[in-house]
C-alpha cells in the first residue's frame, strides 16, 4: 500500500471503527480514538510532501491496480503540483475539527467523529484519483457524510439545508456522469483522465463537455448564481461541518476545473473564458456587497467564501502563470482562513448559543486572548499583507492586470469590500463596551481551544510570511498545465 492509499484509507478505517463502537461506548474513549486517527492520518500524508519532486510535472506516488477489468476501470492514484497541497490541507483541517468537537458534541459522538474521518479519506481520494470513475465515486461519496453531519447535528432547519445541499450537488453531477461516459467511448474504452487530456475533440463536443463539467463543478465551488445553497447550509451545519465545507469541500469544484474542464476541453475553456471571468467578477463584487448587510455571522462568512472562491475561478480563466498559481494559493489560504473564521464563530456559539451579530458587543473585555486570534483571522480574511489571505489574492490581481487592466481593477475592489464586511462584523462583536449579561459572563478560551486556534494562526502567518514552500511545489505543474491548455486540439 502506497502513501496515497494510506492517506485515503487510514481515516476511513478509523472512522469505520468509531461507527462500529456503538453509542453506549464511553465518549471519552471515542474522542481519543478519533484524535489518534486524525493525527496518524496527518502523519501519513507528510511523506508525500518530503518525497515530492517539484522539478517535474509528472504524476508522482502513482498506484495502479485493476478494479473492474471489463470496463477498464482501475484503482489509479497520483498527485502532482496542482493537487499535493490539498491532500495535506484535508488531513490538517480534519485534525483541527476533531479537536474543536471535543466538548461541543455530546450526542452520538462516535458517529460525528466517524463521519468526519470517513469524509476526510473520501476528499483525499477526490484529489488523488486519476481514473475518472474512481474520481466520480469519491466525488459523490463525499455527499453522504456531509449530508448526515448537517442533517443530524445541524440547527433548526437542518433537514431543509441538508436536502438543498444534496439536490444541488447531485443534479450537476448527473451531467458530469454523462460527460464521463461519452469520453469513455471517445477514448476507445478508457477511464484514464490523463489519456483524456490528449483526446482530439471537435469544437462542438468540447463546448458540450465544458458545460456538463461546469454544471457539476460550478455548484460545488459555488459560483454565482448557483451559490444560494451555501449560506443556508453554513447557517444550519454544526461548527465542524461549516469548517470542513468551507476549507475543503468547496475546493473539490475548483480542482475539477483544473483536472477535467480545462485540459479536456481547452478550446471551449478559452472560448467561454469571458463567461467564467464575468461570473467570477460578479461573485467577487456583488456577493461582497450582499455580505455587508448580513446580520448572522455564519451567513456573512459564507458569503465571503463565495467572494473569495470567485478569485480562484478568475485566476484560472485568465490563463497566465500568476493567475493559475494565485488561484491555487488562494484555495489553500482560504482553507486555513475560512476554517478559522467558522471555528471562531463556533467558540462564541458554544458559550452564548447565538450567531446574531446583535447578540454581542465588547467581547474583548471578557475574552482578550480569544479576541487576539479573532482579529488575526479577520485581518487574513480582509487580505492583510503577511497573512495567508493576501498572497493568493495579490497574485490573482497581478495576473488579472496582466490580462487586462480593467479586470485587475475590478478584482482589486474585492479587497475593499472584504475589509468593509469583515471589520464591520469585528467592530460590532468584539469592540466597545460590554453589551449584555451574556457577554459579561463569558470565559476566555481554554487550552484545547487555544491549541486549535493557535495551530491555524501559525498556518495563516507562515503562509503569509513565507509562501515559497506552497508556490515551489506547483510552479512546474502550472507551467505544463498552461502549455497544454494553450495548444489547440482542433
Amino acid at each position: 500500500m502506497g502513501f496515497l492509499s494510506l492517506a485515503i484509507w487510514t481515516p476511513i478505517a478509523f472512522g469505520s471503527l468509531l461507527l462500529a463502537m456503538g453509542r453506549e461506548e464511553q465518549a471519552r474513549t471515542v474522542r481519543w480514538i478519533a484524535l489518534i486517527g486524525a493525527i496518524i492520518s496527518l502523519l501519513v500524508t507528510l511523506p508525500l510532501y518530503t518525497g515530492f519532486d517539484p522539478g517535474t510535472a509528472q504524476m508522482q506516488f502513482v498506484e495502479r491496480s485493476s478494479w473492474i477489468p471489463r470496463f477498464d476501470i482501475n484503482y489509479l492514484l497520483g498527485v502532482d503540483g496542482l493537487s499535493l497541497w490539498f491532500v495535506l490541507l484535508t488531513a490538517f483541517i480534519t485534525l483541527i475539527v476533531v479537536i474543536s468537537a471535543w466538548e461541543a458534541i455530546t450526542e452520538r459522538v462516535n458517529q460525528y467523529m466517524g463521519a468526519f474521518l470517513i469524509l476526510s479519506g473520501l476528499m483525499i481520494g477526490v484529489f488523488s484519483a486519476l481514473d475518472a470513475m474512481l474520481f466520480f465515486v469519491f466525488f459523490e461519496a463525499t455527499l453522504i457524510p456531509m449530508y448526515l453531519i448537517i442533517g443530524i447535528w445541524g440547527g433548526p432547519r437542518k433537514i431543509y439545508a441538508a436536502f438543498k445541499f444534496f439536490l444541488y450537488t447531485l443534479l450537476g453531477s448527473l451531467l458530469m456522469l454523462v460527460a464521463l461516459v461519452y469520453l469513455y467511448w471517445a477514448s476507445g474504452g478508457s477511464f484514464d483522465i490523463l489519456e483524456w487530456h490528449r483526446l482530439p475533440l471537435p469544437a462542438n463536443v468540447q463546448t458540450l463537455l465544458f458545460f456538463a463539467f461546469f454544471a457539476a463543478f460550478a455548484v460545488k465551488v459555488p459560483m454565482w448564481p448557483v451559490h444560494t445553497w451555501l449560506p443556508d447550509v453554513h447557517v444550519e451545519a454544526p461548527t465542524g461541518g461549516s469548517a470542513v465545507l468551507a476549507a475543503i469541500m468547496l475546493k473539490l469544484g475548483a480542482y475539477g476545473f483544473l483536472r477535467f474542464s480545462m485540459p479536456i476541453a481547452p478550446d471551449a475553456s478559452r472560448e467561454w473564458a469571458w463567461l467564467m471571468i464575468a461570473l467570477s467578477i460578479i461573485a467577487v463584487i456583488y456577493v461582497g456587497l450582499v455580505a455587508l448587510v448580513q446580520q448572522d455571522m455564519k451567513k456573512l462568512v459564507a458569503y465571503s467564501s463565495v467572494a473569495h472562491m470567485g478569485f480562484v475561478t478568475l485566476g484560472f480563466f485568465i490563463f497566465n502563470p500568476l493567475g493559475v498559481a494565485g488561484g491555487l494559493v488562494q484555495m489553500i489560504a482560504h482553507g486555513f482562513v475560512s476554517g478559522a473564521m467558522f471555528l471562531v464563530i463556533g467558540v462564541l456559539y458554544d458559550r452564548v448559543h447565538s450567531r446574531e451579530i446583535a447578540s454581542y458587543g465588547g467581547v474583548v473585555n471578557t475574552m482578550p486572548n480569544f479576541t487576539a486570534f479573532a482579529l488575526l483571522f479577520a485581518m487574513a480574511n480582509c487580505g492583510l499583507p503577511a497573512t495567508a489571505g493576501f498572497v493568493g489574492e495579490w497574485m490573482v490581481i497581478l495576473g488579472a492586470t496582466q490580462a487586462h487592466f480593467g479586470l485587475g481593477l475590478a478584482a482589486a475592489t474585492a479587497l475593499i469590500f472584504g475589509a468593509a464586511y469583515t471589520l464591520w462584523m469585528f467592530k460590532r462583536v468584539y469592540l466597545g463596551p460590554v453589551a449584555n449579561d451574556d457577554v459579561r459572563n463569558l470565559t476566555d478560551i481554554n487550552p484545547r481551544e487555544f491549541l486549535m486556534l493557535g495551530m491555524l494562526a501559525i498556518a495563516v502567518l507562515f503562509m503569509g510570511i513565507y509562501p515559497k514552500p506552497f508556490t515551489d511545489v506547483m510552479d512546474v505543474s502550472v507551467a505544463e498545465f498552461l502549455r497544454h491548455v494553450a495548444n489547440s486540439k482542433l
